[in-house]
């Protein structure tokens, strides 16, 4: 069940055996061997394969979850408001490894979530699709505009600058998914 739930990891991550052995001293001879359950890693065979996949060993052999299923109340969510207006929640809870975010955003007419010379704020290789739920939004996108209606949906690079403004006249909400870059070493 750990070569299982290391391979799905190290492929999620986009490494391959080669990767993942550089990344934590123990040998890809070994790690195929722990993947196709031919045998047990130990601890600290387990704990470095955890620090190749940044996880703690607890993480890795998922001894810090309950049933496997993480549930956020609307009430525990993780909300932000910013200077312009633009305010927002993280639907999706923090769990290690996790690769991508969701979050909720409502913008009133005429705010934006940042400015043109804003730095990206996403890692390299990062991808965002956001749908729009109400009301009229743009994304400008390095440099270009796009211009979205309630039910549309628009996926770009993440790490380019970017960010969104509401042209009409009352509130724009919409969702966010962002997906991480892949890691290399």
């Amino acid at each position: 069940m750990v070569g299982t739930r290391i391979r799905t990891l190290r492929e999620g991550m986009d490494l391959s055996l080669r990767d993942l052995a550089e990344r934590s001293g123990v040998s890809a001879p070994m790690l195929s061997q722990v993947e196709r359950g031919e045998t047990s890693p130990t601890l600290s065979i387990a704990e470095r394969i955890a620090g190749g996949l940044e996880l703690s060993l607890s993480q890795l052999l998922r001894l810090d979850e309950g049933d496997g299923v993480s549930v956020v109340r609307a009430a525990g969510r993780r909300n932000a408001r910013s200077a312009r207006g633009h305010r927002f929640g993280i639907l999706t809870p923090p769990l290690p490894g996790q690769r991508a975010e969701v979050s909720e955003h409502v913008l009133p007419a005429g705010a934006a979530t940042g400015g043109p010379d804003d730095p990206p704020i996403h890692e390299p290789g990062a991808r965002e699709t956001a749908v729009v739920l109400a009301g009229r939004l743009r994304l400008v996108c390095d440099g270009a505009s796009h211009d979205l209606a309630e039910g549309d949906a628009v996926t770009f690079d993440a790490d380019l600058p970017h960010h969104f403004e509401n042209p009409g006249a009352g509130d724009a909400r919409f969702l966010a998914v962002v997906a991480a870059g892949l890691r290399r070493s």
